[in-house]
């Protein structure tokens, strides 16, 4: 009889733990990490994007609020150029810019597609004389209204470190560096600096990852969060820095832990 009573015993304690581990596992935690409180409309959207081959592609890692014209003037103010569609003609003076190191400040960008769709623009900030090396960001139009009424853009912004052949396909490509981060950061600090930001707040993107891999194959890491800059209406600079809205504290504590990670990787 004791036999039986110490078996249902452990089997309680077995099955309680089982429950208490699937709750915050599958539930507590990922609603923990999840944080969308400043744009509401984007947590049901996924976060990385993809190649026309339906591979994933560039995770999602910077956002933008404002008109199409907003987003036009504060990219040229910060130093960004816009990329040329792809055509016959930008691709035989992106393939001369490579392979003569010379100036193409607007060289096109492969395609990458977000829930079916294009992006709708593209923008570069060169890193040296030829378009083998250089900062970009591609943005999709993803709410017509976001919490103040203007609408919402999300982005994948990388830097490409030089020109080889996918891993996974073969194909001509630019290959990406690692830091992701890096380059959201960027991003949002030439944007502020040029007195182009508002207001700076996070959102949920694809979550803390140490080994990403793009559609070509590149691998990253990222603290998995989406810097969103609330741009300028009009044009108007702003004259103070941006005001941000700090992260939920266990967000703020994530990220300062997978700093100190992600530092201790990049050297």
């Amino acid at each position: 009889m004791k036999l039986l009573q110490t078996e249902k015993r452990w089997l309680f304690v077995l099955s309680a733990t089982a429950i208490v581990y699937f709750l915050l596992a599958y539930a507590a935690l990922p609603a923990l990490w999840a944080h969308h409180e400043h744009e509401p409309g984007l947590a049901s959207l996924p976060m990385v994007t993809q190649t026309g081959s339906g591979i994933p592609g560039d995770a999602l890692n910077v956002g933008l609020v404002g008109s199409e014209q907003d987003v036009l003037r504060a990219m040229e103010a910060a130093g960004w150029f816009p990329a040329d569609p792809v055509t016959f003609r930008t691709s035989i003076e992106i393939i001369g810019s490579v392979v003569l190191d010379r100036p193409y400040t607007d060289a096109p960008v492969s395609p990458l597609y977000y829930q079916g769709k294009k992006e709708k623009l593209a923008f570069e900030k060169p890193d040296g004389k030829s378009a083998d090396r250089r900062h970009h960001v591609r943005l999709w139009l993803v709410l017509e209204k976001g919490m103040d009424g203007r609408p919402v853009w999300l982005g994948a912004a990388t830097y490409d470190r030089g020109v080889g052949f996918s891993h996974y396909t073969g194909q001509v490509t630019h290959h990406i560096a690692p830091n992701i981060d890096a380059e959201r950061d960027l991003l949002m600090r030439d944007l502020s600096n040029a007195g182009m930001v508002d207001a700076l707040f996070q959102i949920s993107g694809v979550g803390p990852t140490l080994f990403g891999r793009n559609g070509g194959g590149d691998s990253y890491y990222t603290d998995g969060e989406i810097d969103v800059g609330s741009l300028v209406a009009g044009g108007v600079k702003r004259t103070e820095p941006p005001a941000t809205l700090p992260p939920p504290p266990l967000i703020a504590l994530k990220d300062q832990i997978w700093h100190g990670v992600s530092d201790t990787i990049g050297q």
